[in-house]
């Protein structure tokens, strides 16, 4: 079996790829450099000039000549990476009629729980949002800031004791609102200094968070270890990370509880698995990073199937757009915003109880729709980075 073409495909705000063989089997991953899907395309049109003509299954070792094949790394390159790996994973399954997780060792479970994505712009609407997620049966919910979802239009101020207060407030706000039968991922977005992080993971931990994630930029790794060694409750963090060195840094410095690799971005299926055996190795839990397409879902799911350190999922909803697009995007038209998910593959992952059913599906388990890229034609991300009230940027 061979590789004949490599097809960039890119739809709405996400870019897919498939790799084709000449024995009709087709592979699809996602780039999750999301930022900058126009970069990672031309990356894999790099990669192309390689793949073609040779063997599908031989995985690791495209991984290794790819990755090693130049002296830069970076998202754009990363994404394109593992938008090929998930392919070629994907293949391998299909090729040997069996989910990708059997050919990396098979289930550790036959279900995986989810945490479901809550949002909002006050904190009523949080709240309310809150409440509708128990409601549909969510035993857990994330990307649950404790600083809203404001618009980005929107020049920021606050003083250190209304930004600290308000946050620790509403965070009381959202424990009371689902009681303890719901674990709340408080999600911060990178958006605080050391200092502050500490004085609000200290102000919320009489609400036992699952975790408090990304509370700082992840430009200097000493910060999360300061942070890590003046709080008591578990710090999750990863998604920006492409390699498994970088996570390495904070295991060895006991400066992460749960690693948040994002499978279309550390580099695949093949990548992701290694940061889950580094963690595993040192009793960190797994939580995959995932906010963007059913195509990403697919393969995290792969990755939560057959490791034994894994602890939640996490899960935009099918019926919405993606998580970047409601909550990272400027503000988008109506058309945009009655966009689905769902609408871009055959079929989704089944959900239930707060949980999603590890398929039986050859491969991933998911395929896109005919000709998606005209049904839903691609539109690049504007910029839009939030201001303070001096003309400052803000982290959000």
């Amino acid at each position: 079996m061979k590789i004949v073409d490599v097809k960039i495909i890119p739809v709405n705000r996400f870019l897919f790829v498939e790799v084709h063989t000449d024995e009709g089997i087709t592979g699809v991953g996602e780039s999750g450099s999301w930022g900058f899907l126009d970069a990672s395309a031309e990356a894999v049109k790099t990669f192309k000039t390689y793949l073609i003509g040779q063997d599908p299954l031989k995985i690791e070792h495209h991984w290794q000549y790819m990755y090693r094949s130049f002296h830069f790394r970076g998202a754009a390159i990363m994404g394109a990476l593992s938008a090929i790996d998930i392919a070629l994973w994907d293949i391998a399954g299909k090729y040997f009629d069996t989910p990708t997780y059997q050919l990396l060792g098979g289930k550790t479970r036959d279900k995986a729980r989810v945490y479901y994505h809550v949002g909002g712009d006050t904190t009523e609407d949080i709240i309310d949002n809150l409440k509708e997620a128990k409601r549909l049966g969510y035993t857990a919910v994330g990307h649950l800031t404790p600083f809203l979802d404001e618009d980005r239009a929107i020049p920021y101020y606050e003083t250190h004791a209304q930004k600290i207060g308000n946050a620790i407030d509403r965070v009381r706000m959202y424990r009371e609102a689902v009681g303890d039968e719901v674990d709340l991922c408080i999600e911060i977005h990178r958006r605080l200094k050391p200092a502050e992080a500490i004085a609000l993971a200290k102000g919320i931990e009489e609400y036992h968070p699952l975790f408090f994630e990304d509370p700082t930029t992840p430009d200097n790794f000493d910060s999360m270890v300061n942070i890590a060694n003046n709080i008591s409750i578990p710090l999750a963090t990863g998604e920006r990370f492409h390699t498994p060195q970088e996570f390495t840094y904070l295991l060895r410095r006991d400066a992460v509880d749960y690693v948040r690799p994002d499978v279309c971005m550390c580099g695949g299926i093949t990548g992701a698995k290694k940061i889950a055996a580094l963690a595993e190795a040192n009793d960190v839990m797994v939580v995959p990073h995932n906010p963007l397409s059913p195509v990403s879902t697919a393969a995290c799911i792969q990755i939560a199937a057959c490791i034994p350190n894994f602890a939640l999922q996490e899960y935009p909803g099918d019926d919405r757009a993606s998580a970047t697009e409601r909550y990272i995007s400027a503000k988008t038209d109506d058309e945009d915003k009655s966009f689905r998910q769902s609408d871009i593959v055959k079929k989704t992952l089944e959900v239930e109880n707060g949980y999603i059913i590890i398929p039986e599906n050859p491969g991933i388990g998911v395929e896109l729709v005919e000709d998606v890229e005209n049904l839903f034609p691609y539109s690049r991300r504007s910029i839009e980075t939030r201001l303070h009230v001096d003309g400052s940027v803000v982290d959000q």
